[in-house]
């Protein structure tokens, strides 16, 4: 489905990352892998390679997605090595926890500028190379950007602009052939919540409420997203752009009772 694609996934040292390029190197896509972890990078483009049809070794490009410089060297290297650019897949996000009245501004700067500044610099400069290749985005935004939670403040309005990111350059780049979607996941089993502060026991608590917040009584599966990611990417997907896809168990349905 993806054979001489080229497919950027930005965050793909775990989690939803991974999983997603585990998927594109199934369709047998020509991956750009990038993430903070050089360890972990290398042992999905491994992952990626064992299970691609013709064994398509990935580039694995160490970047921070806030450092502009690293942004800049994303897209010069698969530009150096492939010479175009088929997908992006703007994955790379962190998650912390803050009400208005706790969340510093280093806090929120942080969360911004990983989760919207460093996806913007990276699709503006990918932007030419996908209007050249007729190609497409896909975001991994948040159900959090789709409804209001309490005590993820930062995070929410990150995840709301990344919403409003997709349809405003959907609309910019669909006369061009570019097509722009999000995916919006609730709770999915990775490591995320752990990075963003919460104890085991917590996150332990926090899953099993999922039973109760989610319309089909569970969290999901990193693999119940990426499916999605790649669906939206390829050619079944030709008419959908602008598009926020709750990818949630019915988490943005759901009210308080």
């Amino acid at each position: 489905m993806f054979t001489n694609k080229v497919v950027i996934i930005t965050g793909a040292s775990s989690g939803i990352g991974a999983e997603t390029a585990l998927e594109f190197a199934k369709l047998n896509a020509t991956l750009v892998i990038t993430g903070r972890n050089n360890d972990n990078l290398i042992q999905v483009a491994k992952q990626c390679e064992d299970i691609s049809p013709n064994k398509i070794v990935p580039l694995v490009i160490v970047a921070d997605i806030i450092k502009e410089t690293n942004v800049e060297n994303i897209v010069k290297e698969t530009i150096n090595k492939f010479h175009k650019i088929d997908v992006l897949v703007n994955n790379a996000g962190i998650l912390a926890s803050g009400s208005i009245e706790n969340t510093s501004l280093e806090q929120y700067d942080s969360i911004m500028n990983t989760n919207v500044r460093g996806l913007y610099y990276l699709t503006m400069l990918a932007t030419p190379y996908l209007i050249e290749s007729n190609g497409n985005i896909v975001n991994v935004s948040s159900v959090a950007g789709l409804r209001s939670f309490p005590n993820i403040l930062a995070y929410c309005m990150s995840k709301a602009a990344l919403d409003q990111f997709t349809r405003c350059v959907a609309l910019e780049l669909g006369p061009k052939g570019v097509r722009v979607n999000a995916v919006n996941p609730g709770v999915i089993v990775t490591g995320i919540h752990l990075k963003g502060s919460m104890t085991e026991e917590a996150y332990k608590v926090y899953l099993k409420k999922c039973n109760e917040t989610h319309a089909i009584g569970r969290p999901g599966t990193t693999k119940e997203v990426s499916a999605v990611i790649a669906f939206l990417a390829s050619d079944a997907a030709s008419n959908i752009t602008g598009a926020t896809l709750p990818v949630d168990g019915g988490r943005h349905a759901m009210c308080p009772r």
